[in-house]
């Protein structure tokens, strides 16, 4: 479970978070919407102990991460937009080096199957990162984040730049981890795929959390709307 309590942060003057509250339930979708410079990133960044709040409380499982950090890093992976892998290694060799950085040796048929539930194609295990597509080396960023036995996979931007298909498959594979108890918060700008893949969306303006809107009583066209009116 994620907790923001009154979470304020200022950046030279500038508010970039006023005074947030929200909650995320174990299991859950958080989709994070808002415009550039609304204060998504902001929030990732400070559960993540990237950066500290100004005022308030941060706390996952209970635990407050400043306080915590060493426990809760092995509890949380991050998944940027672009993510940075090494693309003179193979899809495999990616997630068996992060893997071990994390302080798990796995077999390679365990390699493989963390591949095969993140959705990638059997036939590009061994290809060099240097040739995969951003979708397939978001998949390759989703099985480095199950082999760390992350509970708390935090996401920016994810769908940017992704195919349809791509999207689809995405939203395939977040809807799995959370039936396996993982909780995903993600920032993004993809209105209609945040219907489809999240349980919660929250909308902020200018730093400040407007609207906390539950997927199953909204539909893509309803929740367009409330945005535009919102921001």
């Amino acid at each position: 479970m994620l907790r923001a309590i009154n979470l304020s942060k200022n950046y030279n003057g500038k508010k970039a978070l006023n005074n947030v509250s929200f909650q995320v339930e174990q299991g859950s979708i958080f989709c994070l919407l808002g415009q550039n410079g609304a204060g998504k990133t902001t929030t990732i960044n400070l559960f993540l102990g990237f950066i500290k709040p100004d005022s308030g409380q941060i706390l996952i499982d209970n635990e407050e991460i400043e306080s915590n950090a060493t426990s809760i890093k092995k509890k949380t992976a991050y998944i940027p937009e672009t993510v940075q892998l090494y693309g003179n290694l193979s899809g495999i060799e990616n997630l068996d080096f992060f893997s071990r950085l994390a302080g798990y040796k796995y077999s390679q048929e365990k390699l493989r199957e963390f591949l095969a539930k993140a959705g990638l194609q059997e036939e590009a295990y061994l290809q060099r990162l240097s040739t995969y597509s951003k979708g397939m080396r978001q998949k390759v960023g989703i099985a480095i984040a199950v082999a760390k036995n992350a509970d708390v996979i935090f996401m920016d931007e994810p769908t940017s730049g992704l195919d349809p298909k791509a999207t689809a498959e995405f939203t395939t594979t977040c809807k799995e981890l959370i039936k396996e108890g993982k909780t995903i918060f993600m920032a993004t700008h993809d209105i209609f795929n945040a219907v489809h893949v999240g349980t919660t969306i929250g909308i902020m303006k200018e730093g400040s959390l407007v609207q906390q809107i539950k997927t199953d009583g909204i539909d893509a066209n309803q929740l367009k709307e409330l945005y535009l009116e919102t921001i």
